[in-house]
């Protein structure tokens, strides 16, 4: 395993995180002893940072991973959520704040957590997050209920907006570095490495988009990036590869990135995100999807208010906003 920095935080965190949503069933309904097995061979093998949220399986993955923890627990870093604990509604009220930690760590059978993070902010009005939430996390921060406190979110140009206003350890960004995305690059890199802000990358295989088995059917993905998935699994095929080893493999490789989540719930999973460390990269494989891939880079939809809808540099990949996501 390898491992880096998470920003100034002290921490050395595997370059490959453990996402648990797929334990709270997310992704379709998962065995519980297999998911159990999964967790201790990730910890095995050197996986040491566990991302996990209320909202995943509404508790059911907190509850999962917590009894998969035990006995482990001081052999892993744990990184939360709060404010979104279903789909229908978000709370960043502070009170929401400090009773969401309290569920967390009984379901979690811990006293701590490594990471609170603001679950999802472009749901929010900034104005309160910055006023109140995160004032509030900052309370269980020195409370030790919480060793650091990070956001999350899927637009990276209101989360970079959101950043430029607050002092924050962590951010994590999904869907937006991969190889139809690399938006991340653009708005939160450069802001990220400059104040020494802790960067994670979620969703290397785009929710399944980049993988054989293909996306599944709530996906939201815009057309044209659904039309060129098959065609770019086929490419990687041609080359002799799997197009989800060389989608990690991409990620893997960010020089800034600390730690990428990749949802897991099967040895087998655990498996194959391991071996896509030694991934080897066929010699003319990363032109073609480039090429490939070209048509329809960064044209990603949008979720949150529409007063965090800020638009894309390039006017052609603008997808319209769209309701509230259910399986992150």
């Amino acid at each position: 395993m390898k491992f880096r920095q998470l920003g100034k935080t002290g921490m050395q965190v595997s370059v490959v995180a453990y996402g648990v949503s797929p334990l709270g069933d997310v992704f379709g309904t998962t065995d519980e002893a297999e998911g159990q097995r999964a967790v201790h061979t990730a910890i095995e093998q050197g996986i040491n940072y566990f991302d996990v949220a209320p909202l995943y399986g509404l508790t059911l993955a907190e509850t999962r991973l917590g009894k998969a923890l035990k006995g482990k627990r001081d052999r892993v870093f744990v990184a939360t959520k709060c404010c979104r604990d279903n789909f229908q509604f978000c709370d960043f009220s502070g009170k929401r704040v400090l009773a969401s930690i309290d569920e967390s760590l009984k379901r979690l059978q811990t006293d701590h957590v490594d990471v609170l993070q603001l679950h999802d902010v472009e749901f929010g009005d900034m104005r309160q997050i910055i006023e109140e939430t995160l004032p509030a996390a900052r309370k269980v921060q020195q409370s030790g209920k919480a060793r650091f406190i990070g956001i999350t979110g899927l637009p990276v140009r209101y989360l970079r907006k959101v950043l430029e206003q607050i002092e924050i350890d962590t951010v994590l960004t999904w869907g937006h570095y991969n190889l139809v995305e690399d938006e991340m690059d653009e708005e939160l890199t450069p802001l990220c490495r400059e104040r020494g802000i802790g960067l994670i990358n979620a969703s290397p295989l785009h929710q399944r988009l980049l993988t054989e088995r293909g996306a599944p059917e709530w996906h939201r993905s815009p057309p044209p990036v659904m039309e060129a998935a098959p065609k770019l699994a086929a490419l990687c095929r041609s080359y002799g590869v799997d197009v989800a080893d060389v989608a990690m493999k991409v990620c893997l490789d960010h020089p800034y990135v600390a730690t990428t989540i990749v949802g897991m719930s099967k040895v087998r999973h655990v498996e194959a995100n391991l071996r896509a460390l030694e991934f080897a990269m066929p010699e003319g494989l990363m032109p073609a999807i480039e090429a490939l891939v070209k048509p329809v880079k960064n044209m990603m939809w949008f979720e949150g208010r529409p007063e965090n809808n800020i638009p894309p540099r390039d006017p052609s990949r603008w997808v319209p906003l769209m309701p509230a996501h259910t399986h992150v």
